[in-house]
């Protein structure tokens, strides 16, 4: 999806295209290391985070949700800009529609976001930990 960014602004805006290809790098690198910092391999495997490392799976989501290009978040400039680009080139129709893909995107980076802060394995549930419950006794 990002590379699909790129590729339709390069023609136009070279400059723009490095921009993204700069932030795109910067964000999937840390998540690609926030993920290997706690191991996961699967979805369900990142709901285990919350015990490995609480601080680093709380700003989790906020890369996920850059990375999905959710406003105002850092991921959302580049397209902000190449949408821009893309008007200014006459070229409204593909701008919507790149800008409408993107929200498949943005769907994943959700879900694994809910994966890692709002449910605990095995379940696919949202649920709360135990500390959280009040005393019945």
């Amino acid at each position: 999806a990002h590379l699909g960014w790129m590729l339709i602004i390069v023609q136009f805006s070279p400059s723009l295209t490095l921009l993204a290809l700069m932030t795109y790098l910067v964000m999937t690198t840390s998540t690609f290391l926030i993920f290997n910092f706690n191991n996961s391999k699967s979805i369900n495997g990142l709901a285990t985070s919350w015990a490995k490392a609480p601080l680093i799976t709380a700003l989790a989501p906020l890369l996920l949700l850059s990375l999905g290009g959710l406003p105002p978040m850092t991921g959302f400039l580049p397209k902000w800009l190449i949408s821009q680009e893309l008007t200014k080139q006459q070229l409204p129709v593909t701008a919507v529609l790149a800008a409408l893909t993107a929200l498949l995107s943005l769907y994943f980076y959700l879900r694994l976001s809910y994966a890692m802060t709002l449910t605990i394995s095995p379940n696919n549930l949202a649920g709360t930990s135990l500390w959280r419950l009040s005393s019945t006794q």
